[in-house]
C-alpha cells in the first residue's frame, strides 16, 4: 500500500513529512483498519480524537481552504511559530512543543529532525 498522499496543491506528502492544513502543522496518517482512507493528524495533538478522518483525497480537495499551503521552508515554519506565539488559541507550551518538531532552521529539529528523526535513529531505521 502505498503510504503517501498527494494534497491538493499537488505536493505528495508521507508519515513524517509536515504541512499547513487550516493554518496548523499536521502530518498524515493511514490506518490499518479504519471506515476512512486517511486522517490528517496535527503535529501537537494527533493521534486520537483531534484526528481529522477524510473518505478519500477528493473529500480533502473540498476541504483545501486559504490557510491550507502544504509543506513550508524552514523560514516560513519559524514565520508561522512567530505568529502561533501572538494568537490567543495557541498557548505557549504549545507553541515550544510545536518548535521542537517542525524543522526550522535554528532549533533542534534542524539539528536532528525532531522527535521522529530521534525515535527513528535510537531505533536504527
Amino acid at each position: 500500500m502505498d503510504r503517501t498522499l498527494e494534497l491538493p496543491n499537488g505536493e505528495t506528502v508521507a508519515p513524517d513529512d509536515v504541512f499547513l492544513y487550516n493554518n496548523y502543522p499536521y502530518r498524515v496518517a493511514f490506518p490499518d483498519e479504519a471506515d476512512y482512507e486517511f486522517a490528517l493528524s496535527p503535529l501537537h495533538w494527533g493521534g486520537g480524537e483531534m484526528d481529522v478522518p477524510f473518505r478519500d483525497r477528493t473529500a480533502l480537495v473540498e476541504q483545501w481552504g486559504p490557510d491550507s499551503r502544504g509543506t513550508l521552508s524552514p523560514d516560513e515554519w519559524e514565520q508561522w511559530l512567530e505568529e502561533a506565539r501572538h494568537n490567543d488559541r495557541i498557548g505557549d507550551g504549545e507553541v515550544d512543543a510545536l518548535a521542537r518538531e517542525l524543522p526550522v532552521s535554528g532549533g533542534d529539529s534542524a539539528r536532528d529532525g525532531g522527535l521522529v528523526g530521534r525515535l527513528r535513529r535510537a531505533l536504527g531505521l
